[in-house]
């Protein structure tokens, strides 16, 4: 399955999200890889906290390099990295028992955002077909807004050797006006998702279909967390969740089309990084925030979560 992951705009936790999907699909035994696509800024290497590669890789040999010196054909393949031998992190030196393969591909270090050509397209589809023979999820972070990564990976996925792989669609954004508006825009307005698709060969019912929302850093308006609040507060923070759902409706981006929520963690906003049982049994990370994680990872492979809206 190849799930690609965007936002409209930057700030919305969709690749600290994303890769927290990632690992907690392999500690599930599911073999995953994830794919740097930012290519404006390729920083997953923070987040798996992978030393060498916080800002991508260096490979400036003849079969050394991240994701963009592939997919302008200079390297046959891109680096893979073991992220269960690779990591810093406490939780993740070592690959669970019963846990699948954690792979990253990085991008290039000093990288950039580059212009779309049939070929890089030809080449992003030939690395897609190979990942799906080796992974179960081959999940694709892509860089926000109306990009190149998404240009490309649309592009991609309307030839016929992808045609009849499973490919999901996720747009994340924040619960607030502008970040809703901004989803429901880049989901289904001129120059979005589903327009684009359409240009390069996908069925836009089929593609639809494919997508979903989801919000982050969401904060119960009638949860214990709010209760130090102001009633004056509370009553306002009620208020704009209402008319934030009623926004998410007429957009659509209302609970039909919604995959799941995230809620505000510190160790999210603060840190960015995967967060391990370690971090939950140490009292640094919500048990809220990792069931979150591991609902929307099952929600990727259930059926019944993208039947027709």
């Amino acid at each position: 399955m190849l799930v690609f992951v965007t936002s409209h705009k930057g700030g919305t936790g969709r690749s600290v999200t994303a890769a927290n999907i990632a690992y907690r699909s392999a500690l599930s035994g599911r073999p995953t890889c994830y794919l740097d696509y930012d290519f404006g800024s390729p920083t997953a290497g923070i987040t798996f906290q992978i030393p060498h590669a916080v800002d991508g890789v260096e490979g400036a040999g003849p079969n050394s390099g991240g994701l963009h010196r592939y997919l302008r054909g200079e390297i046959p393949f891109p680096e893979q990295m073991d992220v269960w031998g690779t990591s810093e992190q406490v939780g993740l030196r070592q690959r669970p028992i019963g846990a699948g393969p954690l792979v990253l591909l990085p991008g290039q270090r000093n990288g950039s955002e580059f212009g779309f050509t049939n070929d890089i397209a030809k080449r992003c589809a030939e690395l897609f077909l190979r990942l799906e023979e080796e992974f179960d999820l081959t999940l694709v972070d892509l860089s926000a807004g109306r990009s190149y990564a998404s240009q490309i990976a649309l592009a991609a996925t309307a030839t016929p050797t992808l045609r009849k792989v499973t490919a999901r669609w996720l747009v994340f954004h924040r619960w607030t006006p502008q970040h809703v508006t901004a989803a429901a825009d880049l989901a289904f307005e001129a120059g979005g998702i589903l327009a684009m698709g359409k240009e390069y060969g996908h069925e836009p019912e089929r593609l639809q279909e494919s997508l979903r929302f989801i919000r982050t850093a969401v904060i119960d308006s009638r949860g214990p967390e709010v209760g130090y609040l102001d009633l004056a507060q509370q009553a306002f923070l009620r208020g704009c969740d209402t008319e934030l759902s009623d926004l998410a409706r007429r957009r659509g981006v209302g609970r039909t089309t919604l995959l799941g929520t995230v809620p505000l963690d510190p160790l999210l906003q603060w840190r960015e990084q995967l967060i391990s049982d370690h971090d939950v049994q140490a009292k640094i990370a919500n048990v809220k925030t990792v069931d979150a994680i591991v609902n929307l990872t099952e929600k990727l492979f259930d059926e019944t979560a993208w039947e027709t809206v």
